[in-house]
C-alpha cells in the first residue's frame, strides 16, 4: 500500500479515483484509450484496469509489474456496464427488429456478457505472464487495509444518494448482496 502513496494512478470511474486518493495515490481520471500514451509519457505511473483489457491497451508491454487481489475475497472494485436505447427510437422500429433486440436483452444476456468479460481476464493476464512480468498478489491483510482506508468513500456515496432522495444504505447493501451472489461465477 505504501508504494501507492504519491503515485499517479489512472482510475476508471469517479468512485475508484476517490478510492485511490483515500489510499494515498494521486488519482488521475482518464478514458481507457488514453492509457498507453499516458503510461509511455509518464503522465501516469500506473492504471487500474481489468486483465481483459490489458492486451488491447498494451499495458503488459508498457509495464513490468502488476498487482491483483486474489479472486476469493472480492475485487478492488466492481463496476457496471449498461446498454441502453432511446425509447422513442426503439418504438419506431419495425416489429421484427424489436424482436431481435428483445430476444437479446435481459438477465440471460446480461449474465452471458458478464461471463464473457470475466472469461477474457484469463488470456489478458496470460499476456503479462508470457512476457515475464511480475504479478504481485495482495494479501488478505492488505485487502482489509484497502477496505479500511477507503470506507469513507462508501459513507460519502450513501450520504450523496440520501441527499438525492434515494435510500443510499439500502442501495449499497443490495449492491453488496448482488456482488456476493453473482460476482464469482
Amino acid at each position: 500500500m505504501s508504494d501507492l502513496r504519491g503515485m499517479k494512478v489512472r482510475g476508471p470511474t469517479r468512485q475508484v479515483t476517490k478510492m485511490l486518493g483515500s489510499v494515498g495515490a494521486i488519482p488521475v481520471g482518464m478514458p481507457l484509450p488514453q492509457i498507453p500514451d499516458a503510461l509511455s509519457k509518464g503522465t501516469i505511473e500506473a492504471c487500474v484496469i481489468p486483465w481483459e483489457v490489458v492486451p488491447s491497451v498494451k499495458v503488459h508491454e508498457l509495464t513490468k509489474f502488476h498487482s491483483e487481489f486474489d479472486n476469493t475475497g472480492g475485487a478492488l472494485y466492481t463496476t457496471t456496464f449498461v446498454m441502453t436505447m432511446n425509447s422513442a427510437r426503439y418504438a419506431s422500429l419495425a416489429p421484427d427488429l424489436k424482436k431481435v433486440i428483445d430476444n437479446n436483452t435481459g438477465m440471460a444476456t446480461s449474465a452471458w456478457l458478464g461471463k464473457t468479460q470475466q472469461g477474457n481476464d484469463v488470456p489478458g493476464r496470460k499476456t503479462a505472464v508470457d512476457r515475464g512480468n511480475t504479478i504481485y498478489q495482495f494479501t488478505a491483510a492488505q485487502r482489509e487495509e484497502f477496505v479500511k482506508l477507503s470506507a469513507r468513500i462508501d459513507d460519502e456515496w450513501v450520504a450523496d444518494m440520501d441527499k438525492r432522495g434515494f435510500k443510499g444504505a439500502q442501495l449499497l447493501q443490495t449492491a453488496r448482496e448482488l456482488i456476493a451472489r453473482h460476482g464469482k461465477g
